[in-house]
């Protein structure tokens, strides 16, 4: 019997909000049993460990990120299907950053091969990059392409480590007006 309203989904919601407040290495079972006012055993009734509880976690917060960013790109298509993706991609990674370092983490393919969410970022972001007339093995280049410049900016930006009086907000613009040239100039294999 769940003690203190504990459930499956409070706990992954509750880890949530600390990887949020504190980030997503202060995600311990003994955190959440605080929050919960419960003893850390009590919580093995719901999650097989920590790294369940992590993986759940990077599940949740996939799932809403993709819902974010399906908002922003619906009925978009080109440039401004990826300017919307783009932004929506980073107000997520800024407003939410412990959630959005545990969709960072690797979780086992086997285990996100079925979820709804993963399945719906690969439609709509591989949706997004057809429109620009990529198909396989260009498409997974592609992904590869927006995930670490996306990421790489985000990871930079949240961390202060742009110094230079440039507008970062800006940078961010001409970055995604990069990425577009370089989409429609895709290098096809001879």
């Amino acid at each position: 019997m769940a003690r203190a309203g504990v459930t499956v989904e409070r706990l992954v919601a509750a880890a949530a909000e600390l990887a949020d407040e504190e980030g997503f290495e202060h995600v311990t079972l003994s955190a959440l049993a605080r929050r919960f006012g419960v003893k850390d055993a009590s919580l093995y009734a719901h999650v097989r460990g920590l790294q369940d509880l992590r993986t759940r976690l990077a599940l949740y917060a996939g799932g809403e990120l993709i819902d974010k960013i399906a908002d922003a790109v619906a009925g978009r298509a080109g440039k401004d299907a990826l300017v919307a993706f783009a932004d929506a991609y980073r107000e997520y990674a800024l407003t939410h950053p412990g959630r959005y370092a545990a969709t960072q983490i690797r979780v086992d393919q086997a285990m996100i091969a079925g979820t709804p969410a993963m399945r719906r970022t690969a439609d709509i972001t591989y949706g997004m990059l057809r429109g620009y007339g990529l198909a396989e093995p260009d498409l997974t280049d592609a992904v590869r392409l927006l995930r670490s410049t996306f990421h790489g900016y985000c990871a930079l930006e949240a961390a202060g480590g742009f110094g230079a009086p440039r507008d970062v907000r800006r940078s961010w613009e001409r970055a995604v007006d990069a990425l577009h040239i370089a989409l429609e100039n895709w290098p096809r294999d001879a």
